[in-house]
C-alpha cells in the first residue's frame, strides 16, 4: 500500500468508528454516573484549561488509565526536575485515571485524550503545541501519531510492552502498525522480550532500546510504626486486627474472596478484610453481594461521619474512593493483588512490595509476566493456583509474623535492585528533544 495514502486511510477508519466510540463513551458515562466530557474528547478545552497551557513550553504525556498514571508518577517527577521550564499536560482515557491524576496533582493540566480524528487531534495540538509527546506503554493512535510527525513533534514511547497474548494480533496487522511506529522518535521498551516483539511488528531498530519498567521506580520504604499507627487511627482500625487487603479486584473475584474470608475467619478471629475494587463504580454491587453473604459492610467514604466507629473482625471495609491504595497497603499485614483469580491478566505486584508487605496473586498474570517472575525469584510474593492454596497461604501469613517480615523485606530488596528506568527514559527524552 502506498505509504502516502495511509494517513488518509487511518482517518477514514476513525471516522467510520466514531459513532461507535461516541456510543461507548456515552454508555460508560451513563452507567457509571459520570460526565461524558465529549467536548474534551473532541479536543475542545475550557477557557480556564487553555490558560494553563496556551503559550507555555509543554511536554505532553498520555497515560490511559489508573495503572499507567501510577507508572508515570516517577517519570513525571523526573521530567519536572530535568525540564523545570516546561509545563506538563497529562491526558488520560478513563474517568478513574483522571481522578487519580487530579487528586495527586501530577500535571499542570489534565484532560481526556482526543478521539483519533484529525479535527479533534489538531484542536488539542494547536492549543498545546507540545515540544514533545510521551505515550505510556502501547497506546498507539495512528491519526494522532501522523499529525504529530507532520508537525515535527518528537514522539516517545515510554514503558513500552507487547504482551505475549496480544503479540500474535499485532503481528497479524504489522502492515498497519509499521508506518505508525516509524513516526516515533524513540521507543523505550520494558524488557528484551518486548523489544523483540515490537521490532517484529516493524519498529525501527535504531530508535528502540530496553529502558526498563517505570513501575520498578516507585518510591519504596518499610512502614514506620508511627505511620502505621496513624493510618490505623485514621481508618478506625484497632491495633489487634490482622488486615488482609484485596486490591484491584474484578467481577467474579469478590465472591471467591468472601468465601475464603468466611472460612479463615472461623479459625482466626482477629481478621479484617479490606476490599478495594478496581472500578469504584461497582461498589453497590459488591456491597449487596457481601451483605447477602452475611457481612457487615462499611464504606470507606462513610468513615468521615463515624468518629466513634471502630472496625471489627469479620467486617468488610469496602473502599469506594480512589487514590488511597498505597496508604491502605501501609497499614495492612498482607495483600492480595486482584485481576489474577479471574482471567483479566493481573495488576501491579510492586505496589504492595513498595510498602514492605507480603502479597498473594492468582494464576492469571499475563499482563505482568516480567514482574511476576521477579517477584517469585526474590521471594517477595506467593502465587496461588486456586482457593485452597489461597486459604493455606493466608493462614500461614496470619500464623507467622516472621514470615510476613521476611517476604515483605524481599519485596523492598526487589525494588532496590531494579531501579534506573526513569533515568534511561529521561535520557531518551533529552535526545529526541535535541534532534
Amino acid at each position: 500500500m502506498n505509504s502516502a495514502l495511509l494517513p488518509n486511510l487511518y482517518n477514514l477508519l476513525s471516522v467510520v468508528a466514531l459513532p461507535f466510540a461516541i456510543l461507548y463513551h456515552w454508555y460508560r458515562s451513563i452507567s457509571r454516573g459520570r460526565k461524558s466530557a465529549f467536548a474534551e474528547r473532541f479536543g475542545i478545552l475550557s477557557k480556564k484549561q487553555k490558560e494553563l497551557i496556551a503559550g507555555q513550553k509543554i511536554i505532553w504525556l498520555h497515560a490511559v488509565s489508573v495503572g499507567e498514571v501510577i507508572a508515570a508518577r516517577p517519570l513525571i517527577k523526573g521530567i519536572r526536575t530535568a525540564f523545570p521550564a516546561y509545563r506538563i499536560l497529562l491526558t488520560v482515557t478513563t474517568e478513574t485515571g483522571r481522578e487519580v491524576a487530579e487528586k495527586d496533582a501530577l500535571a499542570d493540566m489534565t484532560t481526556y485524550f482526543p478521539f483519533d480524528l484529525c479535527l479533534a487531534v489538531n484542536s488539542l495540538l494547536n492549543i498545546a503545541s507540545p515540544k514533545a509527546v510521551i505515550i505510556m506503554e502501547t497506546e498507539i493512535w495512528p491519526v494522532f501519531t501522523f499529525q504529530a510527525k507532520k508537525r515535527r513533534i518528537p514522539l516517545l514511547l515510554a514503558n513500552g510492552r507487547i504482551s505475549e497474548r496480544s503479540f500474535p494480533r499485532y503481528l497479524r496487522f504489522a502492515w498497519f502498525f509499521k508506518p505508525v511506529l516509524d513516526c516515533f522518535s524513540g521507543l523505550g521498551m520494558q524488557s528484551g522480550a518486548d523489544l523483540q516483539r515490537i521490532l517484529a511488528i516493524g519498529a525501527p531498530e535504531e530508535r528502540c532500546q530496553v529502558a526498563g519498567n517505570l513501575k520498578y521506580d516507585i518510591p519504596f520504604s518499610a512502614v514506620a510504626p508511627e505511620e502505621r499507627q496513624q493510618l490505623r487511627n485514621y481508618y478506625h482500625i484497632p491495633d489487634d486486627l490482622i488486615i488482609l487487603t484485596a486490591a484491584s479486584t474484578h467481577s467474579g473475584e469478590e465472591e471467591l474472596l468472601l468465601q475464603v474470608y468466611k472460612e479463615i475467619s472461623e479459625q482466626w478471629l482477629n481478621l479484617l478484610l479490606v476490599l478495594v475494587p478496581r472500578h469504584p463504580e461497582r461498589t453497590t454491587e459488591i456491597e449487596v453481594l457481601a451483605g447477602k453473604s452475611g457481612y457487615t459492610v462499611i464504606r470507606r467514604s462513610s468513615l468521615e461521619n463515624k468518629s466513634e466507629f471502630k472496625a471489627a473482625a469479620g467486617m468488610v471495609l469496602l473502599v469506594d474512593t480512589v487514590g488511597e491504595l498505597m496508604q491502605i497497603y501501609a497499614f495492612s499485614d498482607l495483600a492480595f493483588v486482584g485481576g489474577s483469580l479471574v482471567p483479566t491478566g493481573g495488576h501491579n505486584l510492586l505496589e504492595p512490595a513498595s510498602r514492605g508487605i507480603p502479597f498473594l496473586f492468582g494464576p492469571y498474570m499475563e499482563n505482568f509476566l516480567e514482574i511476576k517472575k521477579m517477584a517469585l525469584e526474590y521471594g517477595a510474593g506467593i502465587q496461588v493456583a486456586d482457593l485452597g492454596e489461597f486459604k493455606e497461604a493466608v493462614a500461614d501469613f496470619i500464623r507467622s509474623p516472621e514470615l510476613r517480615q521476611v517476604i515483605g523485606t524481599n519485596g523492598l530488596k526487589l525494588l532496590r535492585d531494579s531501579g534506573g528506568s526513569v533515568e534511561r527514559h529521561l535520557a531518551m527524552l533529552k535526545e529526541v528533544m535535541t534532534q
